[in-house]
């Protein structure tokens, strides 16, 4: 047997349960149901001859219990009928949310799952943490798809456009055998909310079971250099010879800085070179604008004609 708790909808059950057993009569299943202990039951009787009958009692059982109108759950005894009983509970932490996305799965007026039940054939019914569908294998794997997916932030109707492109396509006797990849949109995912990562990432060191090497120590650092093996003397001699160049270099150093300012600035001869090269350039240019004009001889005649050599300065001044 099997049983169900029947939860509120003990009255709803009690008018239709002589529909239940006599459905289930058909096909030699007795169905009881107990309001005090708040349970349905089927089991089989010697008549049965169908196996799969009181499976499929259990389910119709099943959809009761999620509060199926009995006109819808009676089909899961027709003979390509299945159901499905997707959990959502657990999907969304945040009930808001989760409120939220399952409304989005109704749709405005329940249009959204409207759609779904005529693309798919099934029958959904949103409830709870629920959502119960009944119809043909095909549709099921449909709708199981769209409701997760609706739980996962996608939108219903990118998978609805979806199914109504491939139903179209699955008019077309043609495209059988072909791939439909290319008819169908691809939805790419956008990922608006980029998690801010921090400025200054600090990279993890690899584990490593050992501690890390002592820091070598005076003697340590002067065996390695064969300093040690060295004799007193020849030590000293060295650390002299290290201070004496350490002193010369010092010496050189302040010797640098006390001759500073007596080293002259360099001269900047370049630009002076180059004016009255400009200058000579500019005369000659002027001297050919005054043979222009004179040859021209507009206006009046000059006053005291001088040669054009001299005072070049003043004509420059008055011609230009």
């Amino acid at each position: 047997g099997s049983r169900r708790s029947a939860g509120g909808e003990e009255v709803y059950l009690k008018e239709c349960w002589p529909l239940v057993q006599k459905a289930l009569g058909d096909v030699f299943i007795n169905a009881t149901l107990d309001l005090i202990e708040g349970s349905m039951t089927v089991h089989t009787t010697k008549k049965t001859f169908d196996p799969y009958a009181i499976l499929r009692a259990r389910d119709l059982i099943k959809l009761l219990a999620r509060s199926v109108p009995f006109e819808q759950a009676v089909r899961i005894l027709e003979d390509d009928m299945a159901c499905d009983i997707i959990k959502i509970g657990t999907l969304v932490r945040n009930r808001e949310r989760f409120v939220k996305r399952r409304q989005r799965l109704i749709g405005p007026k329940g249009s959204t799952l409207k759609a779904l039940e005529l693309l798919t054939s099934c029958y959904v019914m949103v409830q709870g943490n629920t959502v119960s569908a009944l119809g043909p294998y095909s549709g099921l794997k449909e709708v199981r798809k769209v409701v997760l997916d609706t739980m996962k932030n996608i939108h219903p109707i990118y998978n609805i456009k979806t199914l109504m492109i491939k139903r179209e396509l699955a008019n077309d006797p043609e495209l059988r055998t072909q791939s439909w990849e290319r008819f169908l949109p691809n939805f790419r995912h956008k990922s608006l909310s980029k998690r801010k990562q921090p400025k200054k990432k600090t990279v993890k060191k690899e584990y490593t079971p050992f501690p890390p090497p002592q820091p070598e120590s005076k003697i340590d650092k002067e065996l390695a250099t064969g300093e040690f093996f060295l004799r007193e003397s020849e030590k000293r001699r060295q650390k002299m010879n290290e201070i004496k160049a350490k002193q010369a270099e010092a010496l050189t150093k302040r010797q640098e800085q006390r001759q500073k300012d007596f080293i002259p600035p360099k001269e900047k001869p370049a630009v002076k070179k180059s004016k009255p090269a400009e200058n000579k350039i500019d005369i000659q240019a002027i001297k050919e604008k005054v043979k222009k004009a004179k040859s021209k001889k507009l206006g009046a005649p000059p006053v005291n004609p001088e040669t054009p050599s001299v005072k070049d300065g003043r004509r420059k001044k008055v011609k230009s």
